[in-house]
């Protein structure tokens, strides 16, 4: 099959989980076009069955802001119509849907038909969705796809209370290739970090404010009083200043370390003890579930898709948003002692297993047969 694929082409979630999709079906011998503005970070190398088209924005002094989402819809054509392609699949629905509408017209007219498949994310329904400049827009775009799916059924659930949806949305979890998360520590790499053995605690994201970052720092303020433990902020974004200076006043600079984005992050989860993720809300948390792949129990909160994948009392512990003094009993109950700390790297483990890539994968290939009879 011939499937192009259009994203965000950044370290967010659904510009990681578009990539490794497409990544995934190229190496099943699927004919993957990756279609946005730049090469996605996770396609980082050489697969015969992948192609990029990058989508050249022409600048002219009568536009105040340059039109992508019209430069996105000709890009669409014009792979769909020389590649031949089978389908498209857009992740996230501002600008994705409503251009791959306008590209589908624009075929039909030239007497070619492609369906398209939305994938929804989280923010592009729960946050810029809603605003009333983007809504009656995204609305209609979702329901002119041919199928929708969302990353969670929490997701499902809030697409559906934001927006009059005539069709049924599909759940299809975010995936993880487990077997690329199960790696041994690089000794020398923990030392460096941990020369005296202390407890690892890991958070990565884009430190938006929704992620709640100086949460973090609090929370192990109160697990190293009792447990001595090093921190690792992995990732970069506007509420990362406010955190260091909260580092500062409570003296934690000597046991926290900021590495910026990482490409690499298995290496880095390999030598982690715990993932602390306090966010306002997460649609899925893709992050986490790398985590527990690699055998990373989880500290959250029970918010958004978190509780589809976090375990509470299993694989982590789940807290209500702000609540710093439950958050840090939590992840002083799982450092304590070893014994307790490896049946819950075992559990995440374990649980992980459940959203694997070639679990999830299937799934897709499925929903796409539905609509091209190639497979």
């Amino acid at each position: 099959m011939r499937i192009g694929i259009v994203c965000y082409p950044t370290f967010g979630g659904s510009g990681v989980l578009a990539t490794e999709l497409g990544k995934a079906l190229a190496d099943k011998g699927h004919q993957v076009h990756f279609i946005t503005y730049q090469q996605p970070v996770r396609l980082n190398e050489f697969n015969a069955n992948i192609f990029y088209h990058e989508v050249r924005v022409t600048t002219y002094p009568l536009f105040d802001y340059p039109p992508y989402e019209t430069a996105l819809s000709s890009t669409m054509v014009d792979v769909i119509k020389n590649n031949n392609l089978d389908l498209l699949h857009v992740h996230y629905a501002i600008p994705h849907a409503s251009a791959a509408y306008m590209a589908k017209k624009i075929l039909e007219a030239q007497g070619k038909k492609i369906p398209v498949i939305t994938t929804l994310h989280g923010t592009d329904i729960t946050l810029v969705g809603r605003d009333k400049t983007f809504a009656p827009v995204v609305a209609f775009s979702i329901n002119e796809s041919d199928a929708i799916t969302a990353v969670s059924g929490n997701l499902k659930d809030e697409t559906n209370k934001t927006f009059e949806i005539r069709k049924d949305i599909e759940v299809i979890y975010n995936f993880v290739d487990v077997r690329r998360f199960h790696r041994k520590p690089i000794d020398a790499f923990k030392k460096v970090i941990a020369p005296n053995g202390e407890r690892i605690l890991l958070h990565a994201s884009n430190f938006r404010k929704i992620k709640r970052v100086k949460d973090v720092v609090y929370i192990f303020n109160e697990v190293n009083k009792k447990i001595k433990s090093k921190l690792l902020f992995v990732g970069d974004g506007p509420e990362r200043p406010g955190a260091e200076d909260l580092c500062r006043e409570l003296n934690l600079c000597d046991d926290m370390r900021f590495v910026g984005r990482q490409e690499q992050m298995e290496d880095i989860l390999a030598i982690a003890d715990l993932f602390v993720l306090p966010s306002e809300y997460e649609s899925f948390g893709l992050a986490a579930l790398e985590a527990m792949a690699a055998g990373v129990p989880l500290i959250s909160t029970h918010v958004g898709g978190l509780p589809e994948i976090n375990v509470d009392g299993k694989t982590g512990f789940l807290s209500a948003v702000g609540d710093i003094e439950a958050m840090s009993n939590h992840a002083i109950e799982i450092l304590r002692d070893d014994a307790t700390l490896k049946k819950f790297k075992t559990n995440a483990a374990e649980h992980a297993k459940k959203f694997d890539i070639h679990t999830i994968v299937p799934q897709y290939e499925q929903l796409y047969n539905r609509f091209c009879k190639c497979l």
